[in-house]
C-alpha cells in the first residue's frame, strides 16, 4: 500500500472511531472529530455553492456551521464509516440550500432566482441551469419510484462522494452505483426538462 493511501485510510478509521465515540455520548469525541472533517465539509459546501447563481448570499463558512448545527441537534444515526457521515452531511446541506432556495423565490414571488449550474458529468451535460428547488421535487419523486437512485443522486452530487464512497455509503457495488448513476441521470434530466418554466 503506498504512504498516501495508508494515510488516507488511518485518517477513514480516525474518524470513524470519532464518529462511534460521539454517538456513544463523547462529546470530547466531537470535539476533536470536527478540525478533522471541518476542511471536507467547507469544500462540499463551496462545490454546492458554485453551482448556485453568482449573487448568492449564502457562503461555504455560513453552509457549514448551519450543517454542523442541524447535526449536533439531531438524533445521530448509528455511524457506519467517514462515508456515511459526509453521506449525513450531504442530506443536511441539500435541504438547507433548498430551504434557501425557497425562501429567496418567496421573496421575489417566485422566478427562477436560486439555480445551479450542472457540470459536465456531475448530473446532466445538457442542462446547463438547473433550478435547485426543481432538482429537489425531482429527487424526492425519483425517491418514491426508486429510494436507492435518489440516494446515489444526493451522495454523488450534493455530498460529492465518489462511486466508492457511495457504494461503501449504500452497501452495494461500485458497478451498481455506476448503473443506477447513469439511469437516475437521464431520468432526472427528463422530468427537470419537462417541469423547467418555458
Amino acid at each position: 500500500m503506498a504512504l498516501g493511501a495508508a494515510s488516507l485510510q488511518d485518517s477513514s478509521e480516525q474518524v470513524t472511531q470519532l464518529l462511534v465515540r460521539w454517538r456513544d455520548g463523547d462529546r470530547k469525541a466531537l470535539d476533536s472529530l470536527m478540525p478533522i472533517v471541518y476542511s471536507e465539509l467547507r469544500g462540499m459546501a463551496h462545490r454546492y455553492l458554485q453551482r448556485e447563481r453568482s449573487d448568492h448570499t449564502l457562503q461555504s463558512t455560513a453552509l457549514v456551521h448551519e450543517a454542523y448545527v442541524r447535526l449536533i441537534g439531531q438524533k445521530l444515526p448509528e455511524w457506519q464509516n467517514r462515508a456515511h457521515f459526509f453521506g449525513v452531511a450531504a442530506r443536511l446541506m441539500r435541504q438547507i440550500l433548498v430551504e434557501y432556495a425557497r425562501g429567496h423565490q418567496a421573496a421575489k414571488r417566485g422566478g427562477n432566482a436560486c439555480k445551479v449550474t450542472i457540470e459536465e458529468g456531475s448530473l446532466m451535460a445538457q442542462q446547463a441551469d438547473l433550478d435547485v428547488v426543481i432538482l429537489d421535487e425531482a429527487l424526492q419523486d425519483l425517491a418514491k419510484l426508486d429510494e436507492q437512485q435518489s440516494r446515489i443522486v444526493e451522495l454523488r452530487f450534493f455530498g460529492g462522494l465518489s462511486i466508492d464512497d457511495t457504494s461503501e455509503v449504500l452497501g452495494i457495488s461500485p458497478a451498481t452505483v455506476s448503473r443506477e448513476w447513469s439511469t437516475a441521470r437521464i431520468w432526472l434530466h427528463r422530468e427537470i426538462s419537462r417541469r423547467a418554466p418555458a
